[in-house]
């Protein structure tokens, strides 16, 4: 994904809307069609597949569709999915030939027309979709999707239909990567009244996935159930999940032990003390691939201004990460050491490039922050939504840490916005003056993910807006390598060069965490810390 990406973004398991509560922890028949409730939060946006870019919407369409790949729940390997195989002789054309017998759940065969022309869709400017330069590798992207001006085609050329189950790819340039990003949901097909009636799929998705949708109340809440006629090996246990919306994680895990709902896949901060001993065995804690970061707002003179560079990497130096990893989060989250994720091991990139940047040290803090220029305005004002994922709590201790190393009295302070839904809106329109909240849970696990959408200029994540050619470059010169090793290299290069400017501060990486009732086994969390629903089985 050159030139931009995303998809999950991690908004800590972000959660918006009305509270719904007792919505069924003890409601509806055990055994196979058994249906278990679960915490949700509601989406930024309508749920289609180019427009989603959080986690809340990814968790409905990771239930609802299946994509040429899919990324294995243990592992994280891409396996093949609806693809039969993926060929290609030199990395840049690539033949896809779809398995027989895929259909949507409204009967409509999933063909190759059913791919490419969701492709086309989520490509063309025209159709606003979030998600857009996950197509960009491809031939004829810049003339559905110019920079300027009116897009000169409706289709991308680099899309040929050979038959119902083949299609050919031709990218811009070499990505040997390329066929591990087709397990992000931006790449599922589409069936026909995707298109022509829009409105009504929209009010209720029709997929090709374990489940479908029976009903979606925003604000409240989806209903989901097992799709008898799914095509895949991996069918669901259960008979459905009932999401409900949740604006305080603290609610939702009162709900939990007070039997009115299944499972709870935020752990609020508050009860990490006790979660052990109130669940037992019926709690996960594990490593993900998702980092936590304070992000300046590039795109404002004042942040971006020569000499800054210092200011925003003593304030990393101000900020005590132990302390609020271990104190805050009893140890579920670790502080960082880079922009990536330890999840990807040293062989897929991780590695120490923050150094002393991210290591609290008060006294180098308040001295680059001094021969930077000093904070804007003499103030330092950090914003993020704080209604689920305890982000009040970290983020008031932050502005402790900082105004303890600063010495200088309360000159760090919290705008806290209300719900997910309105910070993600200020955010996306580069509305924020000043640091805010940024989590990244990654759409695959290769390092690419964790820089290209983030800091590449022009990415779709990069809601800071930093811009580097040298860091560009290496983005770049990174895809083309056929070599895996020396791809990692070049994504480490380029690494450095956010380590140098610091557009984003790096606070830690977090654990994936879920509790669980009594009813429910066989609860596990993939990679990304989501639930896989389709395999937990229901008493």
């Amino acid at each position: 994904m050159r030139g931009a990406t995303h998809a999950k973004w991690a908004a800590g398991a972000a959660a918006v809307a009305l509270v719904a509560t007792a919505c069924g922890g003890g409601a509806g028949s055990g055994g196979a069609d058994g249906i278990l409730s679960s915490s949700w939060g509601d989406p930024q946006n309508p749920i289609e597949p180019a427009n989603t870019n959080e986690v809340q919407g990814g968790k409905v369409l990771d239930m609802i569709f299946r994509g040429l790949k899919r990324y294995d729940p243990k592992t994280g390997e891409a396996k093949d999915m609806v693809a039969e195989r993926i060929e290609t002789t030199d990395s840049r054309n690539f033949t896809i030939t779809l398995k027989p017998g895929w259909t949507f759940s409204n009967g409509e065969p999933v063909t190759a027309k059913s791919f490419t022309d969701a492709w086309n869709y989520g490509a063309h400017v025209g159709n606003k979709q979030a998600n857009a330069p996950f197509f960009s590798d491809i031939v004829g992207y810049d003339d559905v999707h110019p920079a300027s001006g009116n897009p000169r085609a409706k289709t991308m050329r680099g899309l040929v239909v050979k038959n119902d189950r083949t299609f050919t790819v031709a990218l811009k340039d070499t990505f040997s990567s390329w066929p591990e990003t087709l397990g992000y949901q931006a790449f599922v097909p589409l069936p026909r009244v995707f298109f022509t009636d829009h409105d009504a799929w929209l009010n209720k998705p029709i997929g090709n996935g374990p489940y479908t949708v029976e009903s979606y109340a925003k604000g409240s809440g989806m209903k989901l159930r097992r799709w008898d006629g799914y095509k895949g090996d991996d069918k669901a246990k259960n008979g459905g999940v009932d999401l409900t919306v949740y604006t305080d994680n603290n609610t939702a895990y009162t709900d939990l032990m007070a039997g009115n709902l299944d499972l709870v896949d935020d752990v609020p901060a508050q009860q990490l003390k006790n979660v052990r001993n109130d669940l037992g065995d019926r709690y996960v804690n594990q490593p993900a691939l998702i980092i936590q970061t304070l992000v300046f707002p590039m795109y404002r003179p004042e942040w971006s201004k020569p000499g800054m560079e210092k200011v925003r990497r003593g304030l990393s130096m101000a900020i005590n990460r132990k302390e609020i990893t271990q104190q805050i989060f009893q140890r579920t989250r670790t502080p960082t050491k880079d922009w990536t994720s330890p999840a990807l091991g040293r062989d897929g990139g991780y590695e120490d490039m923050c150094g002393d940047a991210c290591a609290y040290n008060p006294a180098q803090a308040k001295k680059l922050i001094q021969e930077g220029g000093g904070l804007p305005g003499g103030k330092l004002t950090l914003t993020s939504n704080v209604d689920t994922g305890s982000h009040r709590a970290w983020m008031d201790a932050v502005c402790n840490s900082v105004n303890n190393a600063l010495g200088r009295g309360a000159v760090c302070t919290v705008n806290p916005v209300g719900t997910f839904a309105d910070f993600r809106n200020q955010q996306t329109a580069f509305r924020l003056t000043g640091p805010f909240r940024s989590g990244w849970q990654a759409d695959y696990p290769l390092i690419q993910n964790f820089l290209e959408p983030l800091y590449y200029t022009g990415g779709s994540s990069n809601y800071g807006k930093f811009s580097d050619k040298r860091f560009d470059a290496l983005v770049d010169k990174a895809n083309r390598e056929t070599d895996r090793a020396a791809a990692v290299k070049d994504f480490q290069a380029a690494e450095r060069i956010l380590a140098a400017q610091m557009p984003a501060i790096p606070l830690w990486y977090q654990n994936g965490s879920a509790g669980w009732s009594d009813r429910l086994s066989d609860v596990t969390l993939n990679q990304f810390s989501v639930p896989v629903y389709d395999q937990i089985k229901v008493s």
